[in-house]
């Protein structure tokens, strides 16, 4: 499978500096915080971390395979806004809702196959970073949490692109595959959580959508909604959202709050 790195540069630019310099401050001044008392251990360590629509804005590409498939067995295609609704769920899900007809669609099987041979290799065309995301887990590992990506994408997907992206700083990442419930239950969280060495009292959800407040309600953990996503703020607000965060450095001044 190829690893394509189109557009993904490595230089920093003036503006992703400036961020980096705005989150080491929010860091230096909860460290200072919490350096008045008597020193304590964090009480959350952990953070697991939805992927499509939370680190990686991958909608362009997801459009792309979901219409090469589509066009492919001559059924209609949709606009990348229909697609933004149709993912959260899995591929074989996205590939039932984009068909007509869905899994009755006597060609169905023929879409799915072709949705996952086309975005297997064309997964990184365009997908990239959003504003921030760099920083702060750069920043969340220099401060020791325990990172984690739980996707309800294709299991390849994800690890071809923790690999990209995140090789060094996130080290486990879990997506769709056979033998393990996807979310929202909360197996694969677990499985993540088991293989950090942490545990769910230790760990916050990181997400976008309304599939991620309800896995990390299944899975015992506060969770923080990221307002970039695919889910707009009513929406998420709509299914239970309690802690929103609209940039990296509101995620981390939340997170922050949490261990005060």
């Amino acid at each position: 499978m190829r690893q394509k790195l189109y557009g993904y540069k490595r230089t920093a630019s003036h503006e992703q500096c400036q961020r980096m310099i705005h989150i080491c401050c929010l860091l230096i001044m909860g460290r200072g915080k919490r350096q008045k008392g008597r020193r304590r251990m964090k009480k959350y360590n952990t953070v697991i971390f939805d992927l499509d629509g939370t680190l990686l804005n991958t909608l362009k590409d997801l459009t792309d395979a979901t219409n090469y498939a589509l066009e492919k067995y001559g059924q209609p295609q949709h606009s990348i806004e229909d697609v933004r609704k149709f993912v959260g769920n899995g591929i074989r899900k996205l590939i039932e809702r984009a068909l007509e007809g869905g899994e009755e669609n006597p060609e169905f099987e023929h879409v799915f196959a072709a949705f996952k041979e086309y975005y297997g290799e064309h997964c990184n065309d365009t997908t990239c970073l959003y504003p921030g995301v760099e920083e702060i887990i750069t920043s969340l590992k220099g401060q020791g949490y325990r990172l984690a990506i739980v996707s309800n994408k294709a299991d390849f997907a994800v690890k071809e692109l923790q690999q990209i992206y995140f090789k060094g700083k996130i080290e486990v990442a879990i997506g769709e595959k056979d033998g393990i419930r996807k979310k929202p239950a909360p197996d694969t969280v677990m499985q993540a959580l088991k293989e950090l060495g942490s545990s769910r009292e230790e760990a916050v959800y990181v997400g976008d959508s309304d599939v991620d407040i309800a896995t990390a309600a299944n899975s015992g953990m506060p969770c923080i909604s990221v307002t970039w996503g695919f889910r707009d703020v009513p929406f998420l607000k709509e299914h239970g959202a309690t802690h929103l965060a609209a940039s990296a450095e509101e995620l981390y001044a939340i997170l922050d709050e949490f261990n005060a």
